[in-house]
């Protein structure tokens, strides 16, 4: 047996053995890695730490404090409640485990269905499992060895899996103990590497997200390497149960779901009151930034669907419908519309870039068990807008969408990071065409020094694109704005300008949003701020609340001036003591309470309270009035 050449990550050059495994190495060269690593990379390839070594590396290791090391701790965990369940039943059958953001999950196919209390008998068994440290071993199985494996274990679910796999596909399992299961790994070198763990809910899953398979069962779960780790996340999941926007959408009237229309929300006075300021703000802005907004039916033929290619790309995510014996479908996405917008007149090189915004309502087909309040739904408003330009113009355009979107995000309080990603193995148009799209998108996120992630395979069908993941309040983050550059739709469509030779040429394209869909946007800042609104988005900007009968018409006549001047003010007129309506307008989470009594109509003022700071004194109603429209403008808290 030879010998080979191991580069640390400082840079440091070690000869050890050929068939030396990155756990060997751990020991020889000690310390705090030695307890952390759960994994190795090598060569920019992450694997087990039990893998032997046969060339020359560059060897690294990874712990949980890599996004890698995170996902192998959590998929590592999720073998441990996979062998812990069927510890406790030997018929169930298993699904997939995968390692999702913030835990894992694991899908079973069982007899009798899971109780709440379940899921206790479940982590006892897997601490047991932990405890034991059982060394977790990889195995490379031919084709016909696993399938003679997982059939002989009655893992019907594993079999279907190595059926479809492609002929000389390298095919994996992991073991540990008695427990076997189908994977590609790495995992961590034995259990007893995961030290804190808890399972969270139980659900029902369909075998591969199609409705037309079996109804698994699934159990959510997350794990931590410090105990502390873990009681900071489930505190932040507490909070995040108290800021669910669908509780919170109940108690403050903004929006109601329905079993005789599931994913199709309604939006309540107090809800239509936000909104509208969102769009008004969105308005504003895209007028100033040169933006004209147009509207499209939300019908078209079928023919224009198959001309955009989403007949062919997007077909079940769709809804059809027939119009005097044609075919038509109800628009999941805008841009053909557009497309024929464009086209009802010639354009000269001097017309570009043009602007064109649309506040679109979409309706697209998702599965019901995906649905999750306004977060998934099945019709909602996108702030579109497709802008079409000259090649020299992309750069220009791609920087003012990034200062766009950045200062919308910034008015909200949103911290953000950017994604870049690329050709999806279904897509239109040439290589030469994606790599060029590509390298625009690239080179104007490097060229203003912003920071961004690269999604291989990711893109949409017609183009790359760049995402902007929204991070709120408890970290948690969320897909809203997009930029996709789009070479196909304009050549799918005929599109073209009147360039400065008097010839024709084809545009360039770009789709973007800001907000996203509108009903997901509200429902992230329905969480973001607890329900809390700003005073600017608040459906009830002020509440007076008069101590007693006679101060009625002193309230009256307060109010109606401050409507005048454009506030959105209520009386509480109830015959209740002013203590119960100063709680009652803080369940109802109203920015400003003014409450009047006898001194205040001798001072002729109103005695302020603020939701967030408590009594601010009395105040003459000019001096409110004045605070109250400076906070009235979106961005009086922008840095």
């Amino acid at each position: 047996m030879g010998s080979i050449k191991v580069t640390l990550k400082d840079g440091v050059e070690k000869e050890y053995p050929e068939g030396i495994t990155p756990q060997e190495i751990l020991e020889d060269i000690g310390g705090r890695l030695k307890k952390e690593a759960l994994a190795a990379r090598i060569n920019g390839k992450v694997i087990d730490l039990k893998a032997p070594l046969k060339e020359n590396v560059q060897l690294s290791f990874v712990d949980f404090k890599d996004p890698e090391g995170e996902k192998i701790y959590r998929h590592s965990t999720s073998h441990v409640l996979a062998q812990a369940v069927q510890r406790l039943d030997r018929e169930a059958k298993l699904g997939i485990g995968p390692a999702i953001t913030d835990g894992f999950y694991y899908d079973f196919d069982l007899s009798e269905s899971f109780s709440p209390e379940d899921l206790e008998k479940v982590e006892e068994e897997m601490n047991k499992i932990i405890k034991e440290d059982l060394p977790v071993q990889r195995k490379e199985l031919s084709r016909e060895e696993a399938l003679d494996l997982f059939k002989k274990r009655g893992e019907d679910y594993k079999v279907e899996l190595i059926e479809e796999l492609p002929p000389g596909e390298t095919i994996s399992c992991y073991e540990q103990g008695e427990f076997v299961d189908l994977c590609a790994g790495p995992h961590v070198p034995s259990t007893g590497k995961i030290k804190s763990i808890k399972l969270l809910n139980l659900a029902g899953a369909y075998w591969r997200g199609e409705e037309r398979n079996p109804m698994l069962q699934r159990i959510y779960g997350t794990s931590f390497p410090k105990k502390s780790h873990l009681e900071e996340y489930l505190q932040r999941l507490e909070e995040a149960k108290k800021r669910d926007h669908r509780k919170l959408g109940r108690e403050l009237d903004l929006f109601s779901l329905h079993e005789e229309a599931p994913g199709f929300p309604f939006f309540h006075p107090p809800g239509m009151t936000i909104i509208e300021e969102l769009l008004g703000f969105w308005r504003e802005h895209h007028e100033k930034a040169g933006y004209q907004e147009i509207q499209t039916p939300i019908i078209l033929n079928r023919k224009l669907w198959e001309q955009s290619g989403h007949w062919d790309h997007y077909k079940e995510n769709m809804y059809f419908t027939s119009i005097d014996e044609s075919d038509y479908a109800i628009k999941p996405m805008n841009c053909p519309g557009v497309m024929l917008v464009y086209n009802t007149k010639m354009h000269s090189y001097r017309d570009l870039p043009l602007r064109i915004a649309e506040l679109g309502l979409v309706h697209r087909h998702e599965l019901s068990g995906t649905l999750h309040g306004l977060m998934r739904v099945r019709c909602f408003t996108q702030d579109d807008a497709h802008i079409f330009m000259l090649p020299s113009q992309v750069k220009g355009e791609i920087k003012n969408i990034l200062d766009l979107v950045d200062y919308f995000y910034k008015v909200f309080g949103f911290q953000y990071r950017v994604e870049l990603s690329t050709r999806p193995e279904k897509a239109m148009g040439s290589e030469e065409m994606w790599n060029m799209a590509t390298s625009a998108l690239r080179e104007v996120l490097e060229e203003n020094s912003i920071e961004y992630k690269v999604n291989e395979g990711e893109g949409a069908f017609y183009g790359p694109k760049i995402d902007f993941i929204l991070q709120d309040c408890l970290k948690r983050e969320w897909q809203c704005g997009t930029i996709q550059l789009d070479f196909q739709m304009p050549e799918k469509f005929d599109l073209f300008y009147i360039g400065e030779d008097g010839q024709k040429h084809r545009p360039v394209m770009i789709h973007r949003v800001v907000y996203g869909a509108i009903e997901r946007f509200f429902a992230l800042l329905i969480e973001h701020y607890a329900g809390a609104f700003p005073l600017w988005l608040a459906p009830v900007q002020a509440v007076f609340l008069p101590i007693a009968d006679r101060h009625l018409s002193y309230a009256r006549e307060k109010a109606e001036l401050l409507k005048e001047e454009g506030l959105r003010v209520e009386i509480d007129d109830r015959n209740e003591k002013v203590g119960y309506k100063i709680r009652e307008a803080q369940v109802k989470k109203i920015p400003y309470m003014l409450v009047v009594g006898d001194k205040e109509m001798e001072s002729d003022q109103v005695a302020v309270r603020k939701r967030e700071e408590g009594d601010l004194g009395p105040q003459g109603l000019e001096e409110f009035l004045e605070q109250a429209k400076k906070e009235r403008k979106p961005d009086i808290n922008l840095p």
